[in-house]
């Protein structure tokens, strides 16, 4: 099997693994890094939700080939020294999560959302999210997306 280089959460690691094998999978299984979640395996819930080269991508939809030379950062990479990110901070002053499943997912798309727009995240582009949350604590999320922004 061919062997691929990627940065994970900052840390340089080598994986030998098909080609085609989801970046998913090579973060769950073979690195064990279980904070991007397994949803539907088609890119639509986008619980897997991640950042790849500061871009926001759902794994389960790019092959590890893809990912060779990479960097990647999953919601367990986003925190500094001790200190949580402010989008995450955000989420546990608004209490978003119910059953927490999407959450890594939802965190990661905002963390792009709020690197692209900065402190002026609208309304229209917090609807522009897709990420699919059954408890359906949108509400919530809107809420800390815009905290966090302003953080």
């Amino acid at each position: 099997m061919p062997k691929y280089s990627i940065t994970v959460n900052g840390k340089d690691v080598e994986v030998d693994v098909p080609a085609e094998m989801p970046l998913l999978w090579v973060l769950r299984d073979e690195l064990r890094i279980t904070g991007p979640k397994y949803g539907c395996g088609v890119g639509v819930c986008r619980a897997c939700t991640c950042l790849m080269d500061d871009e926001e991508i759902q794994p389960c939809m790019v092959k590890a080939a893809d990912a060779d030379g990479a960097e990647v950062t999953t919601i367990e990479g986003l925190a500094e020294d001790g200190e949580l990110h402010p989008v995450q901070q955000a989420w546990v002053d608004r209490d978003v999560p119910q059953c927490g499943f999407c959450q890594p997912g939802q965190i990661m798309t905002a963390v792009a959302l709020i690197e692209e727009k900065g402190d002026d995240v609208s309304d229209a582009d917090i609807d522009r999210i897709e990420n699919v949350c059954r408890c359906g604590t949108y509400g919530r999320i809107r809420e800390a997306i815009k905290r966090a922004a302003q953080a």
